[in-house]
């Protein structure tokens, strides 16, 4: 074996290595999901068992999932559409009409995801109290889409830039306008980057449990809400807490697998030209 191949074997079990080690908490979940509630607190751990399904049971019987799920995909959907609504023309202006301050503002936009959200909590909560939009769904939405808004404006912007000038200099010649090009030949060229912009943002915001345990408690809660609520005081019941955990995030890793093509190939676009 060359030292080329070796090489190849070498980064080829370090990737699935650190895959393995990414999965194992997943994995761990999982199997726990299926224990009595005895076994799955016994010291040390237990990986031989009789599986059994009660604790799905027990957490289906005591909140309605479907509700919780619906809301969690409304907010997810929800949020996205306003993420791109607001950063396809944000980032459209950038990439293509720059300033000398653009990308300080990018830099800003995106240093505020540096900003603990707890610090921001109290006047949220005292403006969402105040325009009713506490325990709403459209409260979620907007507080979500705003939240994922900088990451969105960034990778749309890392996109457009990928267009060749000449094409959009040729539809200017032609007498297309601003909103036109935008429409036109900006979002059909960069389809694949806006996807997988999509896609991402579509996983950050079912996976966002800060907002949704602060702003919400019954009517909007998401599943987020519903995985926290097996944490009471009497303690962790680990066994129900892990399959409210699996059925909280099936459903986003079943979506994650099915789409990872489409965001592969996203995430790739403009990479060859």
């Amino acid at each position: 074996m060359n030292r080329s191949s070796k090489i190849t074997w070498a980064v080829a079990l370090l990737g699935w290595a650190i895959a393995l080690a990414m999965f194992f908490p997943i994995g761990w979940m999982f199997l726990t999901s299926f224990k009595p509630e005895i076994v799955a607190v016994s010291t040390p751990p237990t990986i031989v068992f009789s599986p059994t399904l009660e604790n799905y049971s027990a957490v289906l019987r005591r909140a309605d999932y479907i509700a919780f799920a619906r809301h969690s995909v409304a907010v997810a959907l929800g949020a996205t559409v306003l993420a791109l609504l607001l950063a396809i023309p944000g980032a459209y202006s950038m990439a293509f009409h720059p300033t000398k301050r653009t990308r300080d503002i990018l830099v800003w936009m995106m240093s505020t995801k540096m900003l603990p959200a707890v610090g921001v909590l109290v006047p949220i909560y005292l403006l969402w109290r105040d325009l009713h939009l506490l325990d709403t769904i459209f409260g979620l939405i907007v507080i979500d889409g705003l939240s994922v808004l900088p990451i969105v404006v960034w990778m749309l912007f890392s996109f457009f830039q990928e267009i060749p000038s000449v094409i959009l200099e040729a539809a200017r010649m032609d007498g297309a306008t601003l909103f036109g090009e935008l429409l036109r030949i900006v979002v059909p060229i960069s389809g694949p980057g806006i996807l997988a912009t999509a896609l991402l943002s579509i996983i950050l915001c079912w996976n966002e449990a800060f907002w949704s345990l602060n702003l919400t408690t019954v009517k909007a809660a998401t599943l987020t809400v519903f995985t926290a609520s097996f944490s009471s005081p009497e303690g962790l019941f680990w066994a129900k807490l892990s399959a409210a955990s699996t059925l909280s995030i099936a459903p986003i890793l079943v979506f994650g697998w099915m789409s990872q093509r489409q965001m592969v190939r996203g995430l790739s676009f403009g990479g060859v030209k």
